[in-house]
């Protein structure tokens, strides 16, 4: 019946955690996470320092080239149309030309610092411009202007072998730069290759890993998981013999035979709840019964006191009527004790009544306007508030699903109370305040009575509790205890507000909505008929 957890089938379980493997799978995927990221850096990097050589070095380089070939074809024109003709504006080319070879010179110097063959190919034109500058530019550009200078003429085959060594020399320099830009192209390409093939392997094996994860997760997690809760969900389902199985890590393996330490623990407390649970059910039936008849009988003792309080009220009644100044003044005196005693004695057992019909004997909740209510209790009310000379003034009251019996008998009490309990030198002046407290109604009844001490706030509300004899302040000591009752059926809290000292302030709060259905007990209370007064 208790069942025992099923060993797993076929390779031995391994003694390892669920954190230890998670431990282990993320220390052996961050390696080879690390190793190609490392290796994708090292590409990156290649590829960033070929593309840097090629833009900062190779293509500026190529085009200062041209632009200091440009610089010495405009001396070589300059010096040539000075030559020929003599006039001075010829050797502004020359000179533009000088200023641009110095430029150029200085940043190919500067380009090609770490490129010991193209600093030689650089050197060995500024060698041949050197020679060419020497043996014509230099003597050309000093001759006075206005005649051709007689060097031209004399050097003119010197001139054009000198400066066709420079021309090769600048064609030389620039068919290695086009040679080490063409090298350098070819480089990034095949980096770049390089770089897509490898971050192509890097996403191969970054969904590799994430499958193998995935399944790893699935055949060592997820699935002695599911097959847990799945047990679980028959044991809950009712089937507390179901076995729970064992599988999965070690973490699992233990959690799943706590599980099923529990499932046979519940197994055996449930075979003992059970044979309490019919005991308490025959308990409950005597119970409900016992209630229902001594409820009964309090109807019928309460009824059954009704007659003869009614007869010894009258016949008393009678003997002061027909009697009264016939006899000594002691006489009249015991008359008028025992009229009082009887009459007392019926409106407290009609008052007990009321009290006790509250929360059992009920009408359907129905919409309630209190202002409605609120009207019918000053109607009632009238002769005393007239004779007090009370002042009762209200906010506009709400209206709420209620009992409207029960209604009537709080704001009787309430109203009633207050104008009671009233000094003897001051006409009672009442307040009726209303406001909304989140999902409830706060009401506040407000006097300047002769008001409740703090230490009687809570005392007031017990039935019978009277903090003034009858012969000081008439009544049964049942109205706020009938209050808190009424008020506490219909889903509401009720207390006295310590800190008002000019009178007495009752709060209290009334649901919105009808009270809860009434209780097994009190249905089946209820069900029992109440006998005619």
């Amino acid at each position: 019946m208790t069942g025992k957890m099923r060993p797993p089938r076929g390779r031995r379980p391994s003694a390892w955690t669920t954190r230890q493997w998670l431990r282990a799978g993320v220390a052996a995927s961050l390696a080879v996470l690390t190793v190609l990221g490392m290796t994708g850096a090292w590409v990156l990097g290649r590829t960033a320092a070929i593309s840097s050589e090629l833009v900062d070095r190779r293509f500026p380089a190529m085009s200062t080239a041209f632009r200091l070939e440009s610089a010495l074809l405009n001396q070589e024109s300059g010096i040539r149309g000075y030559g020929l003709t003599g006039t001075p504006e010829f050797l502004e080319p020359y000179r533009r030309g000088l200023t641009d070879q110095h430029t150029y010179t200085a940043q190919l110097t500067e380009l090609l610092d770490a490129d010991t063959r193209a600093r030689d190919d650089l050197r060995r034109v500024q060698d041949a411009l050197s020679t060419w500058q020497e043996r014509i530019a230099r003597p050309v550009a000093a001759s006075p202007p206005g005649a051709p200078p007689p060097l031209t003429a004399e050097r003119a085959a010197e001139a054009e072998t000198a400066f066709d060594a420079v021309r090769q020399a600048v064609a030389d320099q620039q068919e290695r730069l086009r040679a080490e830009r063409a090298r350098t192209r070819a480089d990034l390409a095949a980096t770049m290759r390089l770089r897509n093939w490898l971050f192509a392997a890097i996403a191969a094996v970054i969904v590799l890993l994430a499958g193998l994860v995935f399944e790893g997760l699935r055949r060592g997690i997820n699935r002695p998981l599911e097959q847990l809760a799945a047990d679980a969900r028959t044991v809950a389902a009712g089937d507390f013999g179901h076995p729970i199985t064992s599988a999965g890590p070690a973490d699992l393996r233990r959690l799943s035979g706590e599980i099923d330490f529990m499932r046979r623990r519940l197994l055996r407390e449930l075979a003992v709840s059970e044979e309490a649970r019919r005991r308490l059910d025959a308990q409950t039936a005597d119970l409900q019964r016992s209630n229902a008849e001594l409820e009964q009988f309090a109807y019928v003792a309460s009824h059954d006191l009704q007659e003869p309080l009614r007869k010894v009220s009258s016949f008393t009644q009678l003997l002061q009527r027909r009697y009264g100044g016939q006899l000594d003044a002691k006489a009249d005196q015991y008359i008028g004790i025992a009229v009082d005693g009887a009459n007392r004695m019926q409106t407290l057992i009609n008052d007990l009544l009321d009290f006790s019909r509250v929360g059992r004997v009920h009408h359907d909740p129905v919409e309630v306007d209190l202002e409605a209510v609120m009207e019918r209790t000053l109607s009632v009310l009238s002769i005393g508030i007239e004779e007090a000379g009370a002042s009762i003034t209200h906010d506009p009251l709400p209206s709420l699903v209620a009992d409207p019996t029960q209604m009537g008998m709080l704001w009787q009490n309430l109203i009633g109370n207050a104008v009671k309990f009233r000094r003897p030198d001051r006409a009672p002046e009442i307040r009726v305040g209303v406001a909304r407290e989140g999902e409830l109604w706060r009401f506040t009844v407000t006097d300047n009575g002769i008001g409740i001490d703090p230490e009687y706030a809570d005392k007031v509300f017990v039935i019978f509790q009277r903090l003034h004899t009858k012969d000081v302040y008439p009544g049964s000591g049942i109205g706020l205890a009938m209050c808190k009752k009424i008020v506490e059926f219909h889903g509401g809290t009720i207390s006295v507000d310590p800190e008002y000292r000019d009178g007495a302030r009752i709060s209290f709060t009334l649901a919105p909505e009808a009270p809860p259905a009434p209780s097994t007990i009190a249905e089946a209370t209820r069900a029992t008929p109440e006998p005619a007064p």
